[in-house]
């Protein structure tokens, strides 16, 4: 007799959810988010124009003010612009579109899990190439696969969640034009690294570019996400977006903060990005740690004995960081965001106690 669990495809149920802990900690380092809160002026701003409209009304169907605000801060075209649930609806709406039975798609591992859950979820195949032991992006590798395979879709976080890695312009350039398929690229932290690849966008039709109002712009509870693509490709993607996707405060929040993103947003991650530095170089001080290069708002740290044990170390001391051991080549690892510099000086103070210096 069937049971209903037997209508579920095998592949997902093989697989394993997307998940996270559920522990709680003063010191919160385990999401890569901003620890900075949104600005006041910015949330009173938000909450203002809110209030004056309509609530009885749905939102706009085609935010096209807020597609035009983000044109022109990404440097792209408004039809080219898909605004989501956070860039995760984005990611599934993408292969919703594009993968099914037979379709194909490469990614780099270690990298975020969403990748693979809803591409086996929509029955595509993926194909996985490890980075280098250097923990970086191994383009010759991937160019290997593109040619002999033409996956329907190569997804690249740059950088990296998890390591922190990106992947050079020229590189990308050599993928673009040996591809057939579509070359996504996830620029969640973008912002951190100082370089983006949308430029590329007038010279490529088959790159699509993700990002987020999670990290930067210190609005994760809003959940608000952007895709940047041809025209063309919009049109398709857009057919896989749930109708009224994006409530209309997040939408009003979502221009509030393109306004004001570089009076009272850029020097937040300036300073992200100078405590990022200050704890790489603080870490290199802290015997059997070794912390990996990062251009994110966020690094990973090797430790040379009972890698696995720092995580709850670290939580009797009331921080909370990620435990990665279970990713491909990260068992030796774990990985925390840039806090506040309070929130960083605690846990440097608490791995010096736990390495006895």
């Amino acid at each position: 007799m069937t049971q209903p669990l037997d209508i579920i495809k095998p592949a997902v149920r093989a697989l394993r959810a997307y998940t996270l802990s559920p522990h709680r900690a003063s010191v919160k380092l385990n999401q890569n988010e901003n620890p900075w809160d949104a600005p006041a002026e910015i949330k009173e701003d938000v909450l203002r124009r809110f209030a004056a409209r309509q609530w009885s009304r749905y939102p706009d169907f085609v935010p096209a003010s807020l597609n035009e605000q983000l044109a022109k801060f990404a440097g792209w075209k408004a039809d080219g612009v898909i605004v989501g649930n956070g860039s995760n609806e984005l990611i599934q709406a993408l292969l919703m579109v594009a993968v099914g039975p037979g379709k194909r798609v490469l990614i780099s591992e270690p990298t975020f899990a969403l990748y693979r859950q809803v591409a086996t979820v929509l029955s595509g195949e993926v194909v996985s190439v490890l980075l280098t032991l250097q923990l970086t992006y191994d383009v010759d590798a991937l160019l290997s696969i593109v040619k002999e395979q033409q996956p329907d879709v190569t997804i690249i976080c740059s950088p990296n969640n998890p390591t922190g890695c990106v992947i050079d312009t020229a590189d990308l350039r050599k993928l673009l034009s040996a591809s057939r398929g579509l070359v996504v690229i996830d620029e969640a932290y973008h912002e951190f690294s100082g370089q983006s690849v949308v430029p590329l966008l007038a010279e490529h039709e088959n790159l699509i570019v993700l990002r987020t109002f999670s990290k930067a712009m210190a609005f994760a509870a809003l959940r608000i996400g952007y895709l940047l693509g041809a025209p063309e490709l919009v049109v398709e993607i857009r057919k896989a977006v749930l109708p009224y996707n994006l409530n209309a405060f997040s939408q009003i929040a979502a221009e509030v903060a393109i306004e004001k993103y570089p009076a009272l947003l850029g020097p937040t991650v300036k300073a992200i990005v100078s405590e990022r530095e200050r704890l790489y170089s603080e870490l290199a001080k802290i015997r059997g740690l070794h912390a990996l290069k990062s251009h994110a708002n966020f690094m990973i740290v090797k430790r040379d004995t009972d890698s696995k044990q720092i995580f709850e170390e670290l939580l009797k001391r009331d921080i909370l960081v990620r435990d990665v051991s279970g990713y491909p080549m990260l068992a030796e690892y774990f990985r925390f965001n840039v806090g506040t510099p309070e929130e960083n000086e605690r846990l440097l103070s608490a791995l010096h106690e736990i390495h006895g210096k």
